[in-house]
């Protein structure tokens, strides 16, 4: 009968508001509240216990796992364990029942304990220089006992000091670099003062010639003569002496992905590689260095492999082939040159040395820059300032990216806001890293409502700056008979608009802007503001609405680039002064207003009493409050109440700093590789961008079709022919042969540019095998 009675309570308290769920799969999840956790499946409850009962909790990860409702990883993640301890649980029940579950603790019984004099004495011979084999036999114990003990003791073993050689030792090496000058950023500068010799170039029909070469580790060759085994190069690397694999390519038929290549022009054109190189100098010694790494990061985003998890789905020897290696990096090795080149702190830089060479190349494509806000959800653990995410309408975790993009939609920049700032607080900022990029040229900034600002507008102005936005808040409708239908061809495009343009006054008619009104065919009105006098009306309207495309632009990265996903899962401490709305200010004032609505609703019904009283039964004022006192006392207490919360409330601060609200410690996900990968993704979309344009005047539908043909391009399979300075890219036949004809046309253009591949002699060039004609 008590355990019915407890099994009441348990259930009663889960069927309460607020209770935590943590969900195993799909169909198993756990449930905690007041103390208590029930497992159910399927709806129905499997274990029910006491929060902190480790044998129940025990017994059912095992029944989870035995009666095949969850597997072993499920149950570890949800109970917050290895699967290691799961397993063991498992082992435990079979050979001893639910008994076994049952562990006290402290130290276990009937092992004996090591002696004092015993530690000091492993800890003396480590000292000393003994190995722990050495150990184990002198003391008597085994080899993993010694390794445990020295854990305990917090022994850590010291690293040996790396012996870097001296290149000038090797032949055909320059007498003036060593290999450590390129292991930090600040090598590059003194490197490029002292250019090699033209006599130390090795006559390799591989090897990058000094006109054409993009790397100042290009000029060393590789000692393998096998292109499928680079064991040597990696033996070179690893004793500290090669900076970077020279790419080495032989021949292939149809290698999956070698498509991708078409995009080394326009990967060479962004200037990345220099870029990187001018900001981060070099990565230190290794096999794959910073210009391997760099443009693998890039095929990869091209390849469509998001993550670098999504390596293990490829054949790492194919990739391998693409890049000129025997084998491509794998996910460990490329986390640890992301987190190489994360440690350096130099993402901002990169960017905006990548931002420069880009405005270099599209100057004309400035006159409109677009600026917005890109949400990027969290999903994890981790307690992170919330943002509101327009795509789902509700406030979530998260981190915001505001990413300005040029005028044919293409981005140029990224700036991740602290605390998920508005477009009115960031607008200065990211206007101020515009105009050190742009210079002194006039530029007009397009936004959307979430830069609505008046007095920015003011401050923007007068920073040569013109603004063009959508109008926020009430305003009068423009009369039907203002409006005037207005066609052109803008772009290429046959534009058509109802419009309607007038002078308005904001800040209290304080500024004066014009405003371009559009009327759809609906009736509804939406107003454009803009501080531009010399467009004519259509224009306006025209580039207000070319917003869409930097929509259609996150949408994309979002599905085809995975803009969205996380790098890593670290983080790092944030500003624990920064001022946050008080959580106890905002509940005071949700208990106030209730209040008043309590308050508003008695008055209306006092106030419906009284305009149906009877006069025949109650003729006096008196007779009438007498018989509704009871409404009159609730009036007055309710008023009371209202005093009373509106007094705490107006003493309450109404921002706080932010380490009085988060319990625990205030921190941030890390930015630093995430924003590496933004960047290297947003080359790689631009890269993309420019064999769109390519494309467009020999096919038809690439204004819809146009991404999606290049995408189908880049991971065809092609065939590898290396000559003695050119490497032929043969690309299979694609889904119809028109669509092989517009490819091949774009190959003829690229051949015209006579690139050579990253780091080798080899100049590019390209073809389709088109099918013959019956």
């Amino acid at each position: 009968m008590a355990e019915n009675s407890r099994q009441s309570v348990l259930f009663a308290e889960l069927e309460r508001d607020g209770d935590e769920t943590v969900y195993i799969n799909g169909r198993c999840q756990v449930r905690r509240r007041g103390g208590f956790k029930v497992v159910t499946f399927s709806g129905m409850p499997l274990h029910h216990y006491v929060e902190g009962d480790r044998m129940a909790e025990a017994h059912a990860m095992v029944s989870l796992v035995e009666q095949g409702f969850a597997s072993q990883l499920e149950v570890a993640r949800a109970f917050g364990c290895a699967t290691r301890t799961v397993r063991r649980c498992q082992e435990r029940f079979d050979e001893g029942g639910l008994s076994a579950l049952g562990r006290s603790g402290g130290y276990p019984k009937g092992r004996p304990r090591l002696r004092a004099a015993r530690i000091r004495l492993v800890n003396g011979l480590k000292s000393k220089g003994y190995s722990n084999r050495k150990i184990a036999a002198r003391v008597g114990i085994s080899e993993k006992a010694v390794r445990k003990q020295l854990r305990r003791l917090g022994w850590k073993q010291p690293k040996p000091e790396q012996m870097i050689l001296p290149l000038c030792s090797t032949p055909g090496a320059d007498p003036n670099l060593s290999a450590c000058q390129t292991a930090t950023p600040e090598s590059a500068a003194v490197r490029a003062e002292k250019p090699a010799s033209s006599s130390s170039e090795p006559a390799d029909p591989n090897l990058s010639a000094s006109p054409m070469a993009d790397d100042d580790e290009s000029w060393w060759p590789s000692l393998d003569a096998d292109p499928a085994d680079r064991r040597l190069d990696r033996l070179m690397a690893h004793l500290g002496l090669l900076m970077d694999a020279r790419p080495v390519f032989r021949d292939g038929a149809r290698i999956p992905g070698a498509g991708v290549l078409l995009a080394i022009p326009a990967i060479i054109q962004s200037g990345v590689i220099a870029s990187a190189r001018e900001v981060y100098g070099g990565i230190g010694p290794a096999f794959y260095g910073l210009r391997t790494t760099v443009v693998f990061l890039i095929l990869m985003a091209l390849l469509r492999i998001k993550r670098p998890e999504g390596l293990k789905e490829r054949s790492s020897e194919e990739l391998g082939r693409i890049i000129g290696l025997d084998r491509a990096p794998e996910v460990k090795t490329v986390r640890r040159k992301l987190s190489r080149l994360a440690a350096w702190g130099r993402a901002v830089e990169f960017g905006r040395a990548l931002a420069k060479r880009r405005i270099q190349a599209v100057g004309s494509a400035l006159g409109f820059l677009y600026v917005d806000g890109h949400v990027r959800v969290y999903h994890g653990k981790e307690q992170i300032p919330k943002a509101h995410v327009a795509r789902m309408r509700l406030p979530m975790p998260a981190t915001t990216d505001y990413w300005v993009n040029d005028s044919e939609g293409d981005p140029l920049f990224i700036v991740t806001a602290e605390a998920n700032a508005g477009l009115v607080k960031m607008l200065p900022e990211i206007l101020s890293e515009v105009r050190s990029l742009v210079g002194e040229r006039r530029t007009t900034v397009v936004f959307d409502r979430g830069g609505w600002s008046p007095k920015l507008f003011i401050g923007l102005i007068a920073s040569g700056f013109d603004i063009l936005t959508y109008r926020k808040g009430k305003s009068r409708k423009v009369p039907l008979r203002r409006f005037e239908r207005c066609k052109a061809v803008i772009g290429g495009r046959e534009v058509e608009y109802v419009l309607a343009d007038q002078e308005t006054l904001l800040l209290k008619r304080k500024l004066r802007l014009r405003q371009v009104t559009r009327l759809a065919s609906s009736g509804h009105q939406t107003q454009i503001i803009t501080s531009r006098r010399d467009l004519g009306t259509l224009e306006v309207a025209f580039h207000m609405f070319e917003r869409w495309r930097q929509e259609n632009f996150f949408k994309y990265l979002r599905e085809e680039y995975a803009i969205d996903a996380l790098v890593d899962y670290q983080v790092e401490p944030d500003d624990a002064g920064r001022e946050v709305p008080n959580p106890v200010w905002n509940e005071l004032d949700t208990k106030m207003r209730k209040a008043r609505a309590e308050v508003c609703s008695l008055l209306s019904q006092y106030g419906i009493e009284a305009f149906t009283n009877a006069e025949e039964a109650r003729r006096t004022m008196r007779g009438f409050k007498i018989a509704n006192a009871k409404i009159a006392r609730e009036i007055e207490e309710a008023r009371r109440k209202c005093v009373a919360l509106q007094k705490k409330r107006d003493a309450a601060p109404r921002r706080v700093p932010v380490k009085q609200v988060v319990k625990k410690d205030v921190i941030k996900l890390a930015t630093e590789r995430k924003h590496i990968t933004s960047l290297l993704k947003m080359v790689a979309y631009q890269a993309e961008s420019d064999l769109c344009r390519m494309i467009a005047p020999y096919y038809a539908r690439a204004e819809d079709e146009g991404r999606t043909l290049l995408q189908s391009a880049l991971a065809s399979a092609a065939d590898l022919e290396v000559g003695e300075d050119e490497l032929h890219v043969r690309l299979a036949p694609l889904s119809s042969p028109h669509r092989s004809r517009a490819v091949a046309a774009v190959c003829d253009e690229l051949n015209q540019t006579a690139t050579h591949f990253p780091g080798a002699k080899l100049r590019l060039r390209y073809s389709v095998s088109l099918p013959e004609r019956a």
